[in-house]
Parts: structure tokens; sequence; C-alpha cells
């Protein structure tokens, strides 16, 4: 496996979620459902492992894979925030309509808008899931570990 991905590699699922090299990403909510290839390609791209909740260290960015069945979203959320470099992004991967475990577009909406998160856009980025990039605000300074 090389270091970095070619970003114009299309048969990379993660190349939409718009990684770049040496960023960290940390993992949240990962199960047996989760998107092997999904994963794979976001290590390809950024040339590091992902890293999970034990991590003590800030993340460039968070995916957070989450099920109806995991509990309040909006609880998730604002836990995930607390792992990200100010700034960072969030990209909360959900089962699409019709799968097991959806979570409805409104309650993505209201959840993020609750934890103080920006929506910016929406994807499929697999199979059986979808993306919901979330902003981090900007203007609140988070403190620094």
């Amino acid at each position: 496996m090389s270091a970095t991905a070619d970003p114009a590699d299309k048969s990379n699922p993660a190349v939409k979620l718009g990684f770049e090299p040496g960023q960290i990403v940390q993992e949240l909510g990962y199960d047996d459902d989760t998107d092997q290839d999904l994963r794979e390609g976001i290590e390809e791209i950024t040339g590091e492992e992902l890293v999970d909740e034990d991590y003590d260290d800030v993340a460039d960015a968070v995916l957070l894979w989450h099920r109806e069945e995991d509990g309040d979203l909006t609880d998730a959320l604002v836990d995930a925030q607390e792992y990200l470099v100010e700034g960072g992004l969030i990209w909360l991967l959900t089962p699409k309509k019709g799968r097991d475990g959806h979570v409805e577009a409104h309650e993505v909406a209201e959840a993020a808008q609750t934890a103080g998160l920006s929506q910016t856009s929406s994807i499929t980025v697999a199979a059986d899931w979808a993306g919901t990039r979330l902003a981090t605000p900007k203007s609140a300074a988070k403190p620094k570990r």
C-alpha cells in the first residue's frame, strides 16, 4: 500500500470526503456493519491509520458512524467535537433510507443545529451509507490539549 492515494483515483470511495495526506481522522461508532472499503480508502488518502475513541490527542476530522439505535445523536455530535482541532470537520455516516438503523434527514439537521454544527453537504459514501459533512464553528476558540 502506498503512503497516500492519488486524489484523482475515483475507485477510492473516500475521495469525495476531501481528506488530505497527513490528516488524523478519529473514528467513532465502529461496528460490524461499517464499510471497510471506505475506512481503508481514508487511510490510503491520509497515509495514517484511523484512530479510535481512546486516542488522547486532537484529530483533524471525526468519522462518526451512527444508527437510529445508537442513542441520542445530539449527544454523540457534542461528544465528537471534543476530539477536534478548531475548525475540524465531522463526517456523520448514517445508514441509507430503507436500511436498518436509518436516521431521518430532519433528525440529523435538528441534532446538528442543537450541537452547534453547520450542515454543509450530504452525499452517498458507500452502498449502505450516506454521509453528512458537519462543520464546527470557527468563532468559538477551543482550548488546546
